[in-house]
């Protein structure tokens, strides 16, 4: 069985944004084009289809960390802030992407609310993990192809 931890990450959360983006399984606002990802940017995204990369990055960090809420994938998103002449400064993301990519997921019953003893937050669904799990294993078939044509 193959899962998430067994393929490199970049091609996993490439093709489980595709998955995500065809299965109109989270949608991309308006506003999205116009809105930088945290006050340590200077610009919005290059990508037309940043949403959906960030939505199967978070969807991700849900599998691997979960019970996980907003600011911890706050702090996990965010980046350092240039100053000019004074130091770097670590700031979080914005949360209101977060928030709204979140609150589409567990929409699509791909996450779900928990509480484990002190910890609450989103945790992986079984239909979440069931996509993940398959983008995984497409991501393994496609690299076993390369390498056999190499």
């Amino acid at each position: 069985m193959v899962n998430v931890f067994d393929v490199n990450p970049r091609k996993l959360i490439e093709k489980a944004a595709k998955k995500l983006a065809e299965g109109k399984l989270v949608e991309m606002p308006q506003w999205a084009n116009f809105v930088k990802t945290g006050t340590s940017k200077e610009r919005p995204p290059a990508r037309r289809d940043w949403w959906y990369i960030r939505a199967a990055a978070v969807l991700r960090s849900v599998y691997k960390l979960g019970p996980i809420g907003t600011e911890k994938l706050r702090t996990k998103y965010g980046s350092k802030k240039r100053r000019g002449h004074q130091p770097d400064v670590f700031k979080r993301a914005g949360g209101s992407v977060i928030r709204k990519i979140l609150q589409q997921l567990e929409k699509s019953n791909l996450i779900k609310k928990t509480e484990k003893g002190l910890h609450q937050g989103r945790v992986i669904a079984p239909k979440g993990k069931s996509l993940l799990d398959k983008a995984a294993l497409e991501v393994l078939k496609e690299d076993g192809k390369k390498q056999t044509q190499s």
